[in-house]
């Protein structure tokens, strides 16, 4: 079976029973093409640094496995870049049959098979059926637990960093020249062109022995402008960017999932690689830190201190760290975040009925009205139980001029906006219905 048809095959059912066994019959088959294709789009690390890949009208005569293979490759070394590379796309889409094209070929360009596919249905079916060699490599990097779920591990030396407000970054510095950023997903982000310029600007001025992992966060003049930047499908960059670093290892232990090295002396590591470029990285920065000890009193004021400045500062939170930990690629409790949860009251101007399974009862409160000196105007959606939606859509009319009290992550407001909204939303209470109530 060409191996387009199988893409097709793939997308026409939605059972992840019918997938895996598809993917078994390639498997027993050894189609070694077809799962070298699937690796060139799911490996989140094998990159080609196009925004756009044009779908074909028009068959061609064909190409083979080898002739796409080398544009593949060619564009994950960057030896094709920018018009040489949208040329060379071109000029082997327009050879090529219209379905093998837009069906096989352009997907794996766009990183995007679009049939249900990801690296762990892949993985499970080579896995549970010893074909090893088509398993495809996982990205993930470090993540935080909440501290409120460990309160155990609030003691001894901590390392204390502000939460920006932002979006996680995962830099990669080849020896060979080449930058990619991913976010923590393993999406390529291709649309901070003046951060990327000046990775790559380190790599002309001094060479590095091995490949190297920068972990940070990226922030702009607001979230939603972070948002529209990251999703942006034109040329047009955001010069105000500014990525924030925290930590350094190297690409192959990344790979590998875990760094040995403590997260005191990564500190160290990449205070000396900042050090060492700072003249030519204007818009990264080195996020700042501080060490607390939280046996002592000395230690607990200097954490509540930090904490309260960071929340009149406007940060989403406050990083707390083990400064001996290792760097393992999983959510893991050696980071704990701290957030301040935000409370305003508003009042209910309207519902909304919900969709899917919540057709036929609430699915959003719609509220308004002016919290702490700052008018607000927004849509809450989350944080009812299913219940809760059930008589509330029953009592509607009830419902509308009553206060409702809304819990949230952060204040925020686009530009071009005149109302405040709320970061992350959820429902805590409706209030004004008892006489003598505090409204």
């Amino acid at each position: 079976m060409q191996n387009y048809k199988i893409i097709i095959e793939l997308e026409s059912n939605n059972s992840r029973l019918f997938k895996e066994s598809i993917l078994l019959r390639e498997m027993n088959a050894k189609n070694d093409i077809f799962f070298e294709g699937l690796k060139f789009a799911c490996n989140k690390l094998i990159t080609f640094g196009v925004k756009k890949v044009p779908e074909l009208k028009i068959d061609g005569p064909g190409i083979s496995w080898f002739d796409f293979k080398k544009l593949v490759i060619d564009l994950n070394n960057r030896v094709l870049t920018g018009n040489a590379a949208k040329e060379a796309i071109q000029s082997l889409m327009e050879k090529s049959n219209a379905d093998e094209w837009n069906f096989f070929f352009r997907r794996i360009l766009i990183k995007d098979l679009r049939c249900g596919l990801s690296e762990k249905t892949i993985n499970n079916v080579a896995k549970k059926n010893n074909f090893l060699k088509y398993q495809i490599p996982v990205f993930n990097c470090q993540l935080a637990q909440d501290s409120d779920q460990q309160k155990k591990k609030m003691n001894g030396s901590k390392i204390l960093e502000v939460k920006l407000d932002g979006v996680r970054v995962i830099s990669i510095l080849y020896k060979s020249g080449k930058v990619d950023m991913f976010s923590r997903n393993g999406k390529e982000l291709l649309n901070f062109e003046n951060v990327k310029e000046q990775l790559l600007n380190t790599l002309k001025e001094q060479n590095i022995n091995e490949s190297i992992v920068l972990d940070g966060e990226i922030v702009s003049k607001n979230f939603q402008e972070l948002m529209k930047q990251i999703y942006r499908k034109d040329n047009i960059q955001n010069n105000d960017a500014t990525l924030f670093l925290f930590d350094y290892l190297t690409l192959q232990e990344f790979k590998n999932g875990i760094c040995n090295i403590i997260q005191s002396e990564r500190i160290l590591k990449l205070k000396k690689w900042y050090n060492s470029n700072k003249e030519y990285i204007s818009n990264i920065k080195l996020l700042e830190s501080n060490i607390v000890d939280l046996d002592t009193n000395e230690g607990k004021t200097k954490f509540k201190d930090f904490n309260n400045h960071a929340v009149l500062e406007g940060y989403e939170g406050i990083m707390i760290k083990d400064p001996n930990s290792i760097y393992e690629a999983k959510r893991s409790s050696s980071w704990l975040k701290s957030k301040p949860i935000i409370e305003v009251s508003l009042i209910v101007k309207s519902l909304e009925e919900g969709t899917g399974k919540n057709k036929g009862r609430l699915g959003a409160v719609f509220a308004t009205g002016n919290d702490s000196g700052k008018n607000f105007k927004l849509s809450v959606g989350s944080g009812f139980t299913d219940i809760q939606r059930d008589s509330f859509w029953q009592e509607k009319d009830k419902l509308i001029g009553q206060i409702i009290e809304i819990k949230a992550d952060a204040i925020t407001k686009s530009k071009d906006s005149k109302y405040w909204s709320l970061r992350f939303p959820r429902f805590k209470t409706f209030r004004g219905f008892n006489e003598g109530e505090k409204i």
